[in-house]
This record gives C-alpha cells, structure tokens and sequence, in this order.
C-alpha cells in the first residue's frame, strides 16, 4: 500500500496520538490548527494555521496540500465544505454525512431519536432567551443546557431552578464553537453511570466494538475514565445494537466514540463522536489490543483488525490547570509520579493554560485481579501529585 498524505483538521491531543499513529504505518501527516505550536504541530510533517470557520481559508490550504484523507478532529470546521472535497476523491472522515451530522447536536440527536427511534432523553432547541424558557419549563428542573457544536463541556451547565434559566442560556448561546447561537435543552436523566462505547466500522468487515469505557464528568467534561466499565450483557448488548445503527445510518469508516446513560438494564443514546474520544484515553494504558487512535488509523486506512479485547484493567485522570490567567506552563513532580508502578503520563504540549484546560492525563494498569475502584484512585493520584507553574 502506497502511503498516504493525511490532513488532520484539528491538532490538539487526540489529534496528536493519531498523527503518531498515522506516522508508525507509514503516512505523511499535515497537521491544521487556528493556533501554532498545537500539540499535533509538534510531531506533524507539515503544519498549517488558519480558522477552519473560514471556507475560503480551508478550500486554500486544501488546494495547496492536496491531501488523499481529511481526518477533522474538532467541531469548529466549515463541514459544508465536505461534500464538495469527497465529490473530488478526497477521502474525508468516516464521510462527509457523518462529519456535517456529528458536528451538530441538532442533526444528531434527530437522526437518533426521529430516524431510528433509539432511546434519548427528551429534549428540544432553543434560540431565544424566551425559547429557551419554555422549553426549560416542560424539561422540568433540573435539566441541561448545551451549545449546538461545543466540545470538552465549553458553554454546558445546569438549569436547576426558573433563576438559573437566563445566565445559563446566555453562557450556552455565547460558548458554542462556530456562529450558532442556538441551544439544545435536554431532560435530566438520574442515570447510574455513563459511557463511552468505542465502536469501529470498516471498510469491508463488519462493525467492532471495543470493551465499554466508565466516565466521569465535571462542568460537562472528562475527568477520569475506566476500562472496562461493569455493566449487564443486556446493556452492553443494547448499547452495541445501537451504536452500530448510528454509525452504520452516517456511513463510512472509522473509529466513533457513542456515548450512553445507563440506568439499570435500560440505555440511553446521549452524544456521539466520529473521531478518537477523550475519555478513551484510557486505552493509552494497554487496556485493549490497540489504542483507540492505532484503531481509527487502521480502520481509515482499510487496514485490517483482527479483534479487539481487553487485555488488563486501566484508568485514567486528567490533569488540569487552575490558573486564572494564561501562563506558559512548568510541571512539577514528574518524579514522584513516575515513580508509581504500572503507571504513566502524557503531556500534550499545550503552549498556554487556562482555568480547567486538559494539559494531561495520568495513566494507570494492573492484573486481571486488580480493582477498578483501586486503579481510579492510583490514576487520580498521579494526576494530583503534578502540579503546574509559571516557566520561570
């Protein structure tokens, strides 16, 4: 197989692991940021920085790179744009449908909840304050409010009460990437835990499905995750029955990150992700056969998988910083958390904190016999044991 020049249109984090992984298999990557020194950036072959939201500044650089791929990795994309890239035999990722669909709650959860009539919360949409109101009042308290197109929990919060309503509307219509300011106003679901199911269509082959994913979340974004995830067949069984008519209904391949609520034996349909999710980072920690970025590569590239399963039990926490005001950041106490067995880091390369900016994750494995709960608390451990500074 000849190599192929991949274009990652987003180049943070996850964006880097599967340029590393793009590149172990022999691929020439170009990685695309609205900012420089991008964490992708750092390992790329070629680097590239304009605002995606831009048609005319990605049809440029489109034209000047000719890529055989287009991998996007973020929401903030002119996705319209698509369409006319994969009707010129650029490969776009898992399909120009599933990146237009995706990037939007709205488009999504429609074609869940209306086209395959697959188990959501209640929800509606909202681009008025008034809108937003009404809506809130049939929901009922609590209930969640979100951006359109956002990521990482930006502009997500709780209505918990009539006076939450405004300011949670206005952090919502003002925190979504691109220029939509309609919401989505969904049902709070009393839920017993969340996951991610890593799912993977092929090119020819049938759809995989990776052991489930547990997850925590705080103002709408991962804190730790665990794998695997304890949960009833009937549950796992569901959530894969779904999470395959979904991305079979979007088409192409790849590997999606779906999410779900679980309550008892019953699954609720929550978000989905074309692309590699954060909360699978976890598989960094040699939980599965592969990664979930060595998956998406090979998925994308037509390459086969033989199977996926878990191999040991893993977690992982975030490491975040605190700072109010952007710094150039220093870690310290790489020494003492490296020093913890069956464990390990990542530090993504980011040039500039800000409050609750994801700067790393901390990784944690053990034995078959090891405990999960154990494994949440050594992950969360090591991320506490790093803090971040001021370079002096």
């Amino acid at each position: 197989m000849l190599p192929k020049k991949i274009m990652l249109l987003g180049s943070g984090e996850l964006g880097k692991e599967t340029i590393i992984s793009a590149q172990r298999l022999g691929n020439y990557v170009i990685a695309v940021d609205s900012y420089p020194d991008a964490p992708g950036m750092h390992v790329a072959d070629e680097c590239e920085v304009i605002s995606m939201l831009d048609g005319n500044a990605l049809d440029a650089v489109i034209e000047k790179h000719k890529p055989d791929i287009i991998i996007p990795e973020i929401e903030a994309i002119r996705t319209e744009r698509f369409y006319v890239y994969e009707e010129r035999g650029i490969q776009v990722v898992p399909s120009a449908k599933a990146a237009n669909f995706t990037m939007n709650r709205k488009a999504i959860r429609d074609l869940a909840a209306k086209e395959l009539n697959v188990k959501t919360a209640k929800y509606g949409y909202a681009s008025t304050l008034e809108e937003a109101q009404k809506i809130a009042h049939q929901m009922g308290f609590p209930c969640i409010i979100k951006p359109l197109m956002s990521s990482s929990g930006k502009g997500q919060s709780t209505i918990k009460s009539p006076d939450d309503i405004a300011s949670c509307w206005e952090y919502a219509a003002t925190g979504g990437r691109g220029d939509s300011t309609e919401v989505i106003i969904e049902e709070f679901i009393t839920f017993d835990y969340e996951i991610t199911l890593l799912t993977v269509t092929q090119q020819d082959g049938p759809v995989l499905f990776c052991p489930p994913i547990g997850h925590r979340q705080e103002r709408g974004d991962y804190q730790e995750s665990w794998q695997p995830c304890a949960m009833s067949d009937l549950a796992y069984n569901t959530a894969c029955t779904i999470a395959e008519q979904v991305t079979k209904a979007l088409t192409g391949a790849g590997l999606w990150g779906v999410e779900f609520f679980i309550k008892g034996d019953e699954v609720y349909f929550s978000e989905l992700s074309p692309r590699p999710h954060d909360t699978g980072m976890v598989t960094l920690a040699g939980t599965q056969t592969f990664s979930e970025f060595e998956l998406h590569c090979r998925a994308v590239l037509g390459l086969p998988i033989p199977y996926i399963q878990l191999e040991r039990p893993g977690a992982s926490s975030v490491i975040l910083s605190m700072e109010e005001n952007p710094i150039s950041p220093a870690f310290i106490g790489l020494k003492e958390a490296l020093a913890i067995p069956q464990s390990d880091l990542r530090l993504f390369g980011k040039p500039i904190t800000r409050k609750y900016r994801r700067m790393g994750v901390a990784l944690a494995w053990g034995d078959t016999n090891t405990s999960i709960e154990s494994l949440r608390q050594k992950a969360k451990h090591i991320s506490d044991s790093i803090t971040i500074r001021p370079q002096q």
